[in-house]
């Protein structure tokens, strides 16, 4: 182990971690723990083989949620590592709120050890050099492998608000497709019938009155607003509002709709056209959905997908894909609409809808 080992006050801005080292007293780390995940877990757990002790400082509402307000409220997600650990680690962990970007890091007088990974590493360079100011000895920087997704990369937080893949680094769509096609069964047909969503009421032929309801009660600035249907997306167009994704197929009700036409395709930045039969998910759908939901989460560019064939299972799809906080609108005959906002639980749902789907 490469150690400058020096009387305290020193100048000490690195200590190498080296396996077989003896176990410190007080170990810190900092972080906004945001979806207790598979990454998190293993970091935690690592660092307890090195430290008796671990104070986990978890950073405060008032800074993480300045930076995306999706991100979970600070007890929220102290209680999900307290959830997700057992008692025996448990014992050996104590908490603590972040309210800067060092904690007590810089003075802390007994801890002798800071938990880091590769992106955090310069940081913690930076706290040892604030502990020589303080005329204290640094701290061993123990760095953390990640823990990779099912694509090699790292599982994190913001992968998981995005909605690329769930909290064990799995993806939501990519285990699902082996054919061009997927047919709809009867057993997923039931799931379907199960309500998925808040119906917001109003007269079929004024459906101004419901959208009105529903975007002043769900549209945000953060999260992508996506239109379902030609009357959906007709609805918004008039209301002055170009969803961030719209599909529309030219029907309503499985029958072609004359007023498609008056939807004017130039408001959005992308048209994508797909193939989708009805009572089937395709591959080209699921591509036009995955480049629309790319393109607003690199750019914000709205997309118009034109689906020939039907576009009424797509709900399914959008959920897997979407960040979560989407907003998701489409029809309801005779009643209104539905508005349903992608969640992780959303995601597992159409997950196991999707399951009861054969391949073609």
């Amino acid at each position: 182990m490469k150690v400058a080992v020096t009387p305290r006050g020193t100048p000490i801005l690195e200590l190498e971690n080296t396996l077989g080292v003896n176990m410190h007293n007080i170990g810190l780390i900092g972080g906004t723990f945001d979806r207790f995940h598979a990454g998190h877990k293993k970091l935690i757990i690592d660092a307890l083989k090195k430290c008796r002790m671990l104070e986990i400082w978890i950073i405060s509402d008032n800074i993480a949620k300045s930076k995306n307000p999706l991100i979970m409220d600070w007890e929220d997600r102290k209680k999900e590592i307290l959830n997700n650990l057992k008692t025996e680690y448990l014992e050996n962990i104590k908490f603590g709120i972040l309210n800067d970007d060092y904690g007590p890091a810089p003075s802390h007088p007994d801890a002798t050890a800071i938990i880091c990974t590769a992106e955090t590493r310069e940081m913690c360079i930076t706290i040892n050099q604030k502990r020589k100011d303080n005329s204290l000895d640094g701290l061993e920087i123990i760095q953390i492998e990640h823990a990779d997704a099912w694509d090699g990369l790292p599982i994190s937080s913001t992968r998981i608000r995005n909605g690329e893949i769930d909290r064990q680094g799995k993806s939501w769509v990519e285990d699902i497709w082996s054919s061009e096609s997927l047919l709809m069964t009867e057993k997923a047909s039931q799931g379907l019938k199960i309500p998925f969503g808040d119906l917001i009421e109003g007269p079929e032929n004024e459906p101004e009155y419901a959208m009105k309801n529903a975007l002043f009660k769900y549209h945000n600035s953060i999260s992508p607003l996506i239109a379902v249907g030609d009357v959906t997306t007709l609805t918004m167009q008039k209301l002055g509002i170009c969803a961030d994704i719209a599909l529309i197929d030219g029907k309503t009700k499985r029958k072609s709709w004359g007023k498609s036409s008056e939807i004017i395709s130039s408001k959005y930045d992308e048209s994508i056209s797909c193939i989708n039969p009805p009572g089937e998910l395709t591959i080209s759908l699921l591509n036009a959905c995955k480049d629309a939901i790319s393109n607003w989460s690199i750019n914000g560019s709205t997309s118009l997908i034109l689906v020939k064939g039907e576009e009424d299972l797509a709900p399914l799809i959008i959920h897997l894909l979407s960040p979560l906080g989407a907003v998701i609108i489409y029809g309801q005959p005779g009643k209104g609409i539905v508005v349903r906002i992608t969640e992780e639980e959303t995601k597992l749902r159409c997950k196991r809808i999707l399951s009861n789907f054969i391949q073609k």
